[in-house]
């Protein structure tokens, strides 16, 4: 094996080690309780659709939270702080909490059609009160462990552009 093929392949391991570790909840501009809505009925679609071409779930506006919100719980401070998004059709700046490095491609759609549930990647969501980083998806490794255990492809140009 070439030796820089090695020292990526090192130097890979290290950064997916690191990656790999879970992380605290950022702290996000409204607190929001993923557990709270999900005990409500609620599904992961109905918050975050994915539109085409289907890379990228979405996050909603505020309007959407405040179909429910215009009556529900609307004298708390949190609220009425999206309410105020909403309002202004300002999007509320979240922090993300799971993310891929630029050169790497990934289809939601794509691993929905596989049959891939959202916990598999994000965790028991529905327990959260605050979304944290709790696997290691975001990392080569995590992506190679779960392909290799799943029988899909892990050669570097299914998820790398050949450039």
């Amino acid at each position: 094996m070439p030796i820089v093929l090695q020292f990526l392949m090192l130097l890979g391991g290290v950064i997916c080690l690191a990656d790999a570790q879970q992380t605290a909840a950022p702290a996000q501009p409204i607190p929001y309780s993923h557990k709270t809505h999900l005990a409500l009925g609620l599904k992961c679609q109905d918050c975050h659709p994915n539109p085409d071409p289907g890379e990228h779930m979405t996050i909603p506006a505020a309007a959407k939270c405040m179909a429910c919100h215009v009556t529900i719980a609307k004298d708390r401070p949190a609220i009425q702080k999206l309410a105020e998004f909403a309002k202004s059709k300002e999007p509320i700046p979240w922090v993300r909490v799971y993310a891929l490095p630029a050169e790497v491609f990934w289809s939601h759609r794509s691993h929905l059609t596989a049959g891939m549930k959202c916990e598999i990647c994000h965790g028991d969501v529905p327990k959260m009160d605050v979304m944290a980083r709790v696997t290691n998806v975001a990392s080569m490794e995590g992506c190679v462990a779960c392909h290799t255990e799943r029988g899909a492809s892990t050669g570097c140009v299914f998820c790398h552009d050949e450039k």
